[in-house]
């Protein structure tokens, strides 16, 4: 049974969306090093059969290409989820979704700088009023914050793991053709993995926060490795090659929609006046910068 491509878009952002809200409602049961950790080992093992095959065949590119892998590796699975789970610990899945979606301005800023790249009129108008939004979301629309520039410490943390996931979005983008998908994430998966490793025993031998085992710390761990990992993954490669990346790009602003319907929902968060002025700066100047 073939689903439609938007159907898979949408379930993939749900599926992330979940992911923040998770990280947030496990924060006070497992650190947040471990929990990273614990994801990308369990997303490993499941994916191991499924893209096993294609990396023996696909290993020549992925030589080629090595250095790539390993800044692939680092910024999209070690610092990344790590970070927003480390944040998670001081700030909202509402805010921490939020950010998230100033991702393609942060791409077009890394394009500018690093990769010389010409910002169009609507770009600059665009990244414009999502940086605004963002100061307005982790100000929490105070002037007094910003001007004494006393922000919330997981807002910050937060938004360095947005830019990491930036250059590696800005890496896909470049060897796109170059590096095979799945083969690709499998080998990013286990490096991550293996670069966690000495930060989560550290964690666990220095933190004064033990593991609370229990339904709902492995519920997380499992849903974090499967299915924000896996199953969405998966969802959103299919749909995205069924109607192409620039259409696909509008449906990760979903992604704090699904996000800030949970974290009410189950985590009584309360969605502010500033978060919902920034969120709409942020993704208004997201579709602003797409106008060609």
């Amino acid at each position: 049974m073939k689903f439609p491509p938007q159907l898979l878009l949408i379930l993939a952002t749900l599926l992330w969306g979940g992911n923040f809200v998770i990280g947030r409602a496990v924060s006070g049961d497992i650190p947040p090093i471990t929990l990273a950790f614990l994801r990308w080992i369990v997303a490993f093992l499941v994916f191991f059969p499924i893209a096993y095959n294609r990396t023996k065949k696909e290993w020549p590119a992925l030589k080629q290409h090595w250095g790539a892998v390993i800044i692939l590796a680092i910024t999209g699975v070690a610092a990344f989820n790590t970070l927003v789970y480390i944040g998670l610990h001081d700030t909202t899945s509402i805010n921490a979704s939020l950010m998230n979606s100033s991702t393609p301005i942060i791409i077009y800023i890394l394009s500018f700088i690093f990769l010389k790249e010409r910002l169009t009129k609507f770009q600059m108008i665009g990244t414009l009023l999502s940086l605004a939004g963002v100061l307005f979301i982790i100000s929490g629309g105070s002037l007094q914050s910003l001007l004494s520039f006393s922000f919330n410490k997981g807002d910050l943390i937060v938004l360095i793991a947005v830019v990491c996931w930036s250059f590696y979005s800005l890496l896909i983008k470049k060897y796109a053709g170059k590096l095979p998908g799945y083969s690709t994430f499998l080998v990013t998966i286990a490096i991550g993995a293996i670069m966690l490793l000495p930060f989560a025993v550290y964690e666990l031998l220095t933190t004064s926060q033990a593991i609370v085992w229990n339904a709902s710390t492995i519920g997380a761990i499992f849903y974090v490795g499967i299915i924000a990992s896996i199953v969405a993954f998966l969802s959103w490669n299919n749909g995205v090659v069924s109607l192409g990346a620039n259409k696909a790009g509008i449906y990760l602003n979903f992604i704090p929609l699904f996000a800030t319907i949970f974290a009410v929902l189950f985590l009584n968060e309360q969605l502010l006046i500033a978060q919902v002025i920034g969120g709409i700066a942020v993704i208004t100047g997201v579709f602003i910068s797409s106008i060609k």
